[in-house]
């Protein structure tokens, strides 16, 4: 019954505001103007004649019929429907009842009928979730086994549960384990099985998906965000403890596991692909089972409800990527599963996150790629870009002994002598690369010409080395020539040489 008289004597007679009137009666603030505005155009003062309440709602309210009479009653199945699509509110629907029954139930009744007849649906239905907007995600409790035909092995599959939270539509599979390689493969299996990418993925707090779980800031792993993020979608976990944040695929997870695992527990299997198959003919099974209280199934929720609001699957499929921290070594490069990739030097010592895919290793710093090498198989494989060295390393590991050789020779015949000596006689050959570069850096110095006489003295004096020739050249005697052959050279004469003889005077 409204309380009219009670808000009009409120107003009139205590001089109370709107506002005061809606608070103390427990009614909208709107509602207490658009009685007053219509007692004002009914022509009504305080106080009021001796009228009954009906007599005074008829007056304000013309339009209203017959309270005796029933009005007709809005279609809370069509209600219930709609309330998942996008932008539908019950005063959207209210409005539209009105349209079509000018004579129906005012706003307050229509929601209060509505909320009524919701209360009587499952405890599972009684969420309500936009179409389009929620996939819940979880893994069953129960495994199925899976038998080796060779070895006689029992392997138990898990069982992966998705189901999109407005039409209950379903999708199950078997992997082997609830790593987070088959974590995130079943999720890409799922937006393909539905055809479309939901606006939020709903899951519990998997070690394979959250790294760590919080009530308000969990950190998904990279993997798993980065998923996400190829799919256009938002993760956001169940808060830990509060299964009923899920509740959808909660009780997915027991249709399953009544319906379709149960079903097939006295059928043998031999392998996951076996297992499969007869989960996803039992799936279909399910998705077209009529519902018990509401018109439909799960099928026809979906394909007109559901399947229209999903975003579009991308054109490519998401690659599964391993993450991992690793640090530059002082040769610039990373190591990844015994082998090593090379980054640019200057990232020396500097921490950094690596991609891996079956195929490639990418390396970030700073959320920037700066690095990127094709997988190497096995072990002990250095993966290295030229552009990745300084520029020194770059011109070192340039040359080889048939290009030291034919240096040499553009500087002279006495050069070319020394470098072939060089590197015949060093242990290593990178150790005659060292002093051959050293040869060269003698001939920008001092210029070529010198660098081919210095040569010359060096051979001549039976010293043809790096260090000879560098104190030659330091010393100006490249400058001044030999006067005889190194066989003619004899010894001085001096009194403190005593020679061979003397120890034989004895």
């Amino acid at each position: 019954m409204r309380k009219i008289k009670e808000i009009l004597r409120l107003k009139w007679e205590a001089g109370l505001s709107a506002r005061q009137i809606a608070h103390s009666l427990s009614i909208s603030h709107s509602t207490v103007l658009d009685m007053l505005r219509r007692a004002e155009r009914a022509g009504f003062t305080w106080p009021l004649p001796d009228i009954d309440d009906a007599t005074l709602e008829a007056k304000l309210y013309p339009g209203n019929p017959d309270p005796k009479r029933p009005r007709p009653e809005p279609d809370m199945e069509y209600i219930h429907r709609e309330l998942r699509r996008k932008g539908v509110t019950l005063q959207l629907l209210w409005w539209e009842y009105k349209q079509a029954h000018p004579d129906g139930l005012q706003y307050s009744q229509f929601c209060e009928r509505y909320r009524r007849w919701h209360e009587k649906l499952d405890v599972v239905l009684r969420q309500s979730h936009r179409a389009g907007e929620q996939m819940q995600v979880d893994f069953a409790g129960q495994t199925v086994p899976v038998v080796d035909q060779q070895t006689g092995e029992v392997r138990q599959a898990q069982i992966f549960v998705a189901v999109l939270a407005a039409s209950n539509y379903t999708f199950a599979k078997a992997v082997w384990t609830q790593d987070r390689h088959s974590w995130i493969t079943a999720h890409c299996d799922a937006f393909e099985f539905f055809g479309g990418v939901p606006e939020v993925v709903v899951p519990d707090n998997p070690k394979a998906g959250v790294t760590r779980a919080c009530r308000y800031e969990p950190d998904l792993n990279p993997t798993y965000a980065e998923m996400a993020a190829h799919y256009g979608t938002v993760v956001i976990p169940a808060r830990p403890h509060k299964p009923r944040d899920k509740g959808k695929v909660e009780n997915a997870v027991l249709v399953v596991e009544r319906w379709i695992l149960a079903a097939l527990r006295n059928r043998t299997f031999f392998s996951l692909e076996e297992l499969n198959q007869a989960i996803a003919e039992a799936i279909q099974r399910l998705n077209n089972k009529p519902f018990q209280k509401l018109e439909g199934s799960r099928r026809s929720l979906f394909e007109t409800l559901e399947k229209p609001a999903l975003k579009p699957l991308p054109s490519q499929r998401y690659e599964f990527a391993e993450w991992r921290k690793g640090k530059v070594n002082l040769d610039y490069h990373v190591e990844v599963d015994h082998n090593y990739y090379s980054v640019p030097y200057q990232l020396v010592h500097h921490e950094v996150d690596i991609r891996l895919t079956v195929s490639t290793v990418e390396i970030l710093h700073n959320g920037k790629r700066i690095a990127s090498h094709p997988r190497a198989p096995g072990r002990g494989h250095y993966i290295t870009q030229r552009q990745h060295r300084p520029t020194a390393h770059q011109q070192y590991l340039e040359w080889t002994p048939a290009r030291l050789v034919s240096w040499a020779e553009s500087v002279g015949p006495h050069t070319t002598k020394v470098v072939t000596r060089i590197l015949e006689t060093k242990p290593h050959p990178q150790l005659g690369y060292q002093s051959c570069l050293g040869l060269m850096h003698l001939g920008r110095i001092y210029g070529l010409d010198r660098l081919e006489a210095a040569s010359g003295r060096a051979l001549g004096c039976g010293t043809p080395c790096y260090r000879s020739i560098k104190s030659m050249l330091a010393k100006n005697l490249d400058q001044v020539p030999l006067s005889t052959s190194p066989e003619e050279l004899v010894t001085p004469s001096h009194e403190n040489l005593r020679g061979p003889g003397y120890y034989a005077q004895e």
